[in-house]
């Protein structure tokens, strides 16, 4: 863990496909949001939750709530908020993850620091598919944003690819460490069997 680096849940999505309120859905004997906390804080000391609405997640105590900019559509939202909170608190990088990947690997933040390089972010990929909200990014991609909400795109792989990414290889393994539960039926395959505590793999 290094002080220059904050981690940011990502948790502003409206889950549909999960019948909505994704983060508060139970996973063994916390939540999904529980659980990315829990990852997150194994990252770094610094720890925010970047959400639509206070609502999604409850009141969730402990870590700084981060509301998103109405006005931008999707992740890219969650990003310009974790890139502004980074910002204010002097990181020179913030780490972002989905609160719906239970099983993110102990290394994210380490492997994604080596691999940054003189990049402004480095993406995590495993088995050749990109995982562009398990990224590390400079804060220094937030002066781009503006320009790149301007020409009407709103992709987070688009403006990783527009600020210069550069992809960190995560070996293929029969349990896949970047899954994540966008149904019921995905959260029901994820939870923890009976006598097994989960932590960060």
């Amino acid at each position: 863990m290094t002080p220059l680096l904050v981690a940011v849940v990502l948790a502003g999505g409206d889950g549909l496909r999960m019948g909505g309120a994704k983060p508060l859905r139970r996973l063994g004997d916390t939540t999904l949001l529980g659980r990315a906390l829990a990852l997150a804080q194994s990252y770094s000391d610094d720890v925010a939750v970047a959400v639509r609405d206070a609502a999604q997640v409850g009141g969730a105590d402990g870590p700084h709530l981060l509301l998103d900019d109405p006005g931008i559509e999707g992740p890219l939202a969650g990003l310009a908020s974790a890139l502004r909170f980074a910002r204010r608190r002097g990181a020179a990088c913030v780490l972002t993850l989905p609160c719906d990947s239970p099983r993110l690997p102990a290394d994210l933040a380490s492997r994604l620091q080596t691999g940054l390089g003189g990049h402004h972010v480095a993406v995590a990929q495993s088995d050749g598919r990109l995982h562009p909200v398990c990224a590390l990014w400079r804060t220094g991609a937030l002066d781009a944003l503006p320009a790149y909400l301007a020409s009407g795109q709103r992709s987070l792989k688009g403006f990783a690819a527009k600020v210069g990414m550069t992809v960190v290889e995560w070996p293929a393994s029969r349990c896949d460490a970047f899954v994540n539960a966008n149904t019921p039926e995905d959260l029901a395959a994820l939870q923890p069997r009976r006598g097994h505590v989960a932590a960060p793999s």
